[in-house]
């Protein structure tokens, strides 16, 4: 009989803030008219948690919403919100694809797939029905959300791309545009925009979206890479940033640019990006933020440093100011120097002081640093409807959020010393996580709560719910654990100390001075009334629990207080990295920095085992729930089973592919599963093993850093693992089987198809390539497991409908000459959907291919096929069914196959039948239209008739004020 294992499956994450990989979005709360009044809250925050997005209350510091797609694992990377649609985000993932969420709802409206590498921007236009995209891949993807399709790729940069951002002018408003031009322009329509990029190749580019053509092309940084690019609110200017602290100022000729689309053929010598000049920042990093603030003359700009600099635009009145100053000093230093004898140089004397041509240095002037806790990741401002204070939201690589309030500047201010700004930290999310990586983890006898601990803090949460319920501050520490009644957790630091902590009363209850080094690792003795510490002091020491009455000061009472007692020493040859007691608490295993494993025996600590084996140290073990077996991983990627009796080494494992960093044992037998173990490692893999057997189980991937600790429940139910990312992830056991031979299978069709879509995908990136490097734009597409899996579906659809059809033909041509003959056997699938047709099937088919994916799944079909689409098509242009979605098949086809179609004796008699009823359908529906505008127009024309206006200057009702109002008033 084939033996079944219980599937462990994902359940839940927590500990995560957000993941330094994304940036992040403030928004403000809920919209309700008490919320608006008031205006009490912090708003809210949307960030990225590894591959979810989360909501943040700012001000109570808890999670509003997360958002969660369940067949999505790859990491976030960007987040954009619609300007039109504030409750609608577009976030950018590791593996190119794209999602369109509603807050609201907390669902995916939209997903698109056209990188082939991680999105690093995303923006949308000031209508909300275009979004850009830029990737890795050095590609810029202009997506149509009302139709979800992409519309066009554009190609020019050699870097990634790292900023991106739509320009658009109303030209009629434009003053220094002639009226001819201005309405020979709108005559020809609405112009498209322009696209300003960035990319790390130190370019800044220009795209014209009508022609989807690069029109101006500037050098950024001289020095090195563009990492960041910020466009002021009116689109009158833009800040590009690079390495070393430089800051580029552009100013932007949107007028320029609209009138070069207007003469084309008539290239002018206006260029529409003119540098202003260079601004130093404080600090000499990396730039990798620029941000306006979208009401005041403010702009922020951060690095990976603990600071964000807040920089500020002066008003006319200082710049005059300012200007007249150096004037006053110009002059103090020509009259000093004519005193002297000497005559002021020709070129100070020629030197311009007037407005015109002001340095940026006297425009742009810095307000404010913000020092923070951590290097920051992103900002993001937050928008206040105070004019004397400006909220500015920072998300640190440690884990946290903070928002700051930053004093704004007052005209009223006379005084240098109260012209410099203030901040606070007004409110934080920091609790629900740690700063740093988790070092270790530890459950309760219960399996109810769990303690995480890292460098800095110690904290308790609730396993079921995820919440902190404790936070203890410490030390470096390496290894904790629960005592006996899950009261008091032990923990061992990087200098040598035991601290012992109440969780009740959140206080420090002792501290022991244990060893001169690290303690690497500590166990309970399985009776419960001591513990042993392991150490890179080369021993491993055991201390028992005694209670201490100690006196409470000022009182004559005493109060009962833990206290850790040393009892004895166990000296070995090197370093302990791990210890286990075994359960018949007869043996104690250690793991040495040189590569073994001794066993001692715990009543007279002598010698029992020594084994030898692995290449690498030995970083962690475990002893199976009947004290037989024993289960040892190194940095040597190998896992080692060995038998307690004798030392022997049953087998040894290639466990993964970096060092293994924890493996655990199920500890108990309930069902036969006494001999599995977990393990983990930094390849952010956890992985379930038979080791009587010596078979994988199962694979257990979700993690996105290296995995640091691993603890299975008392139960074996679920299985608690913490890595690099600062997640905490719960596996729980579920109902469902797994079989050996099954899952090999199961992961070898997914290592074929991940093998396959990579191929199809360098195919694709080879064939651009071979078609013209030099060629700007492109179509948008990309070969996925799901689009093949599409285009299968479209085969076999048409495959069955022919066959069908020409049955269903030869049984009408045989009926006719025998009326009493019996309808012939369909296919299964027709008669399962209710007997329908075989255009009815067809049509459903392609219905349910998302529009994105169309163009994809349809270059799947072999040209054989393309007879049988067209007869579809015929059929479905004839009888006016899905009209839209047979013009886009039709044309795409068309444009893919066009010389083969056009030399097919077959194929062109059939476009002339398609031609003639879409014009058909076409020109019907163009008379509906029709016919419903007119109606419109008779509607308005009524409505007018009625004399009902809702707006009237009522000058004469106010010239007694001395103003002008504007009045709402009914007149019919």
């Amino acid at each position: 009989m084939v033996k079944s294992y219980l599937k462990y499956d994902f359940a839940r994450t927590f500990g995560l803030v957000h993941s330094a990989s994304a940036n992040v979005i403030w928004i403000p709360d809920a919209r309700t008219p008490a919320a608006s009044a008031r205006h009490t809250g912090g708003g809210r925050a949307i960030v990225a948690a590894n591959e979810e997005i989360l909501c943040w209350d700012i001000k109570k510091g808890e999670l509003s919403s997360r958002w969660r797609d369940e067949k999505c694992r790859a990491l976030v990377t960007c987040i954009a919100q619609s300007k039109t649609e504030v409750d609608v985000f577009a976030v950018g993932y590791e593996d190119g694809s794209i999602r369109l969420w509603d807050a609201t709802i907390s669902a995916v409206i939209v997903s698109f797939n056209g990188h082939r590498s991680a999105v690093t921007t995303l923006a949308f236009d000031e209508s909300g029905v275009r979004l850009a995209s830029g990737s890795k891949d050095t590609d810029i993807i202009v997506w149509d959300l009302v139709a979800e399709v992409g519309l066009f790729k554009l190609r020019g940069h050699r870097d990634q791309i790292t900023g991106l951002h739509f320009l658009r002018q109303d030209v009629s408003r434009d003053p220094t545009s002639d009226g001819m031009a201005t309405t020979e322009y709108q005559n020809a329509g609405i112009h498209d925009g322009f696209l300003l990029t960035t990319g790390k190749d130190s370019l800044i580019k220009i795209w014209d979206l009508g022609v989807q053509h690069c029109t101006e092309t500037r050098v950024v940084q001289a020095n090195g890479e563009c990492w960041a690019l910020g466009v002021s609110p009116d689109h009158s200017g833009c800040i590009t940033a690079g390495n070393d602290g430089e800051l580029r100022l552009w100013s932007l000729d949107l007028a320029a640019l609209h009138d070069g689309a207007r003469r084309a053929t008539k290239p002018t010598d206006r260029r529409a990006l003119v540098e202003r000049g260079t601004l130093y920042r404080q600090g000499k990093d990396r730039t990798l933020g620029i941000h306006f603030h979208p009401q005041e003359n403010y702009f922020a700009v951060h690095g990976s440093e603990k600071a964000v600099e807040i920089w500020r635009m002066r008003s006319a009145h200082e710049i005059q100011k300012s200007l007249a100053r150096k004037r006053k000093r110009k002059r103090e230093k020509e009259a000093a120097e004519t005193e002297k004898g000497k005559e002021p140089s020709r070129a100070e004397a020629d030197g311009a002081t007037d407005e015109s041509t002001t340095d940026v240095a006297d425009v742009f002037i810095l307000h404010v640093i913000v020092r923070t806790s951590g290097r920051v990741a992103s900002i993001d401002w937050a928008r206040s409807h105070s004019t004397r204070t400006l909220q500015l939201l920072v998300a640190m690589t440690n884990n946290q959020l903070d928002l700051y309030s930053i004093g704004a500047r007052e005209e009223k201010k006379k005084s240098k010393l109260e012209d410099i700004a203030e901040y606070d930290r007004a409110y934080a999310v920091e609790i629900p996580g740690h700063r740093t990586d988790i070092r270790s983890l530890s459950l309760s006898s219960d399996d109810k709560m769990l303690a995480s601990a890292s460098n800095g803090s110690l904290k308790a949460w609730n396993v079921r719910t995820g919440s902190c319920l404790r936070t203890f501050e410490c030390s470096y520490v390496l290894c904790c654990s629960f005592l006996p009644g899950d009261r008091i957790i032990v923990t061992g630091n990087k200098n040598g100390e035991l601290d012992l902590y109440d969780v009740a009363s959140s206080a420090l209850v002792s501290t022991t001075k244990a060893h001169e080094g690290a303690i690497w690792d500590l166990q309970i003795h399985p009776d419960g009334k001591s513990i042993a510490s392991a150490s890179a002091d080369k021993s491993v020491k055991f201390w028992k629990f005694d209670i201490l009455q100690e006196e409470i000061s000022g009182t004559t009472r005493t109060a009962p207080r833990l206290q850790l007692t040393h009892t004895r020493t166990l000296k070995v040859s090197d370093d302990v990295l791990s210890l286990k007691f075994s359960p018949d608490c007869r043996l104690l295993a250690l793991a040495l920095l040189d590569n073994t494993v001794k066993v001692f025996f715990v009543d007279s600590l002598k010698l029992y085992l020594n084994l030898y084996g692995h290449k690498l140290p030995v970083l962690n073990l475990d002893i199976s729930f009947d004290s037989k077996l024993i289960v040892t991983c190194s940095a040597d990627k190998n896992i080692r089973l060995w038998g307690l009796d004798f030392g022997d080494c049953h087998k040894a494992l290639f466990g993964h592919q970096d060092s293994i960093m924890r493996v655990a044992f199920v500890p108990h037998n309930h069902d036969g599963n006494g001999h599995h173990f977990f393990s983990a490692s930094k390849d952010r893999l956890v992985k379930y093993w038979d080791g009587d057997k010596f078979e994988q189980i199962q694979k257990l991937d979700g993690h996105h850093g290296e995995i640091w600790a691993l603890v299975v429940s008392g139960t074996g139910q679920f299985v608690v693992t913490a890595s690099h990312d600062k997640s905490i992830r719960v596996w729980e056991e579920t109902e469902e089987q797994v079989f050996l031979e099954e899952e090999r299978e199961r992961e070898l069709e997914a290592l074929y198809e991940t093998t396959l879509a990579t191929s199809l995908e360098h195919g694709a990136g080879d064939d651009a390539d071979d078609a013209g490097p030099t060629q700007e734009a492109g179509a948008v597409g990309k070969q996925t497991v799901e689009t093949l899996m599409t285009g299968e579906r479209i085969v076999e659809a048409l495959e069955l409908g022919m066959a069908d059809r020409e049955l269903m033909r030869a049984w009408r041509a045989a009926k006719g000459r025998q009326a009493t003959l019996a309808p012939p056997a369909r296919h299964p699938l027709f008669t399962a959907f209710g007997d329908i047709g075989a255009e009815d099937h067809v049509l459903g088919v392609l219905q349910k291919v998302k529009a994105a994916a169309l163009a994809d799944a349809l270059l799947i079909l072999p040209f054989s096929l393309i007879p049988a689409l067209f007869t579809f098509l015929d059929v479905f242009a004839s009888t006016e069914r899905s009209i839209p979605l047979t013009c886009r098949i039709l044309f795409f086809m068309l444009q893919t196959h066009h010389r083969q179609i056009v030399a097919s004796k077959t194929l062109r008699p059939m476009l002339d039948g398609v031609r003639a009823h879409l014009r058909r359908a076409l020109q019907r529906q163009k008379d509906e239209m029709g016919f419903n505008l007119a109606a419109l127009r008779v509607v308005d024309e009524r409505v007018r008739e009625k004399g009902v206006r809702y707006f009237e200057d009522a000058e004469d009702a106010a010239a007694d004020k001395g103003r002008t109002k504007r009045a709402f008033v009914d007149v019919g």
